[in-house]
């Protein structure tokens, strides 16, 4: 069905409205990363985060990002790689104001941190600032897209877009449509999606969409295992690579992934249905984020990643 369903919008693309200027609110791993290929990929690219130093930052990342790809890209020419980053970062800009931001905007791409409250105080205010045409998505892996949208009077030009870390080199973006959202505005999205390079699959509004609802309660089992006692992270981890095929193991995933954000996942799931003991929160992830243990992006998870 869903396969069925993008093969109808590709053909209909030619009805969807063209998205060229891109405003991404939230300036870490996610929102850099979606403002990096975005850019790179044709559209013009306003990054907006809490004040100058955190953009500063954002960009310095984005830079840092760019110059691995053209390494990796333009080994043999030099000069080729350093157009490519230097026409990619001239696409972006920084901002500080999210109203302000989205004056010109065709897409707001929502990557600022997994709490319903933020994001419903967010887009309120983007709602009223954004032009009619705007549309809006959030970047969430786990929140519902209806529920983020209800505050908004645009809940036709309201959608799911799900990248996956990191975003240059991750293929796959989930395209959430909700009860409400529009063909138009679903057909925008896949488009979108597609001028970036990414493969579009798309899900309806449940739970952690397609990825996510198979993978957290995977990483979650895995965590018990570890805090039962049954096996070390590293056996664990080393069980499911040569016994499963798996790239990566769950133990290293979650750390990836950061311990905090499948803490947060597991709770706001948990929430929203507590006889599920697959949601049910887990003492040692919990543990671990009051100490700081967030994963790979704070040196230390399950492993440490200190130089």
């Amino acid at each position: 069905m869903a396969t069925s369903v993008l093969r109808s919008c590709t053909r209909n693309m030619a009805t969807a409205s063209k998205i060229n200027n891109v405003v991404v609110v939230g300036g870490g791993l996610m929102g850099s990363g979606i403002a990096q290929v975005a850019a790179a990929t044709g559209h013009n690219v306003t990054l907006v985060e809490m004040n100058d130093a955190l953009v500063e930052k954002a960009l310095g990342g984005i830079r840092k990002s760019l110059e691995r790809v053209a390494k990796k890209q333009f080994k043999e020419d030099t000069v080729k790689g350093k157009q490519f980053i230097d026409s990619t970062l001239a696409k972006i800009r920084g901002a500080t104001q999210p109203e302000g931001a989205v004056e010109q905007a065709d897409l707001v791409v929502e990557a600022i941190v997994e709490k319903m409250e933020v994001k419903h105080q967010l887009f309120a205010k983007l709602d009223v600032a954004a032009p009619a045409h705007t549309i809006f998505a959030s970047n969430t892996s786990s929140l519902s897209i209806t529920e983020i949208g209800s505050v908004t009077k645009r809940q036709d030009r309201f959608g799911g877009l799900h990248f996956f870390n990191p975003v240059p080199m991750m293929k796959l973006l989930e395209v959430i449509r909700t009860d409400r959202t529009s063909d138009d505005t679903f057909n925008s999205m896949v488009a979108f999606g597609e001028r970036m390079g990414k493969s579009c699959i798309t899900c309806k509004d449940t739970p952690g969409f397609v990825v996510n609802r198979l993978l957290v309660p995977y990483m979650a089992e895995a965590v018990r295992l570890l805090e039962r006692g049954d096996a070390s992270a590293r056996d664990i981890d080393t069980a499911m690579k040569l016994g499963a095929g798996y790239p990566m193991g769950p133990i290293e995933l979650t750390d990836y992934v950061g311990v905090d954000l499948t803490k947060n996942i597991l709770q706001g799931w948990h929430e929203k249905d507590p006889e599920n003991p697959l949601y049910v929160p887990i003492k040692l992830i919990d543990k671990m984020v009051s100490e700081g243990k967030l994963g790979v992006k704070s040196g230390e998870g399950f492993y440490s990643y200190k130089k």
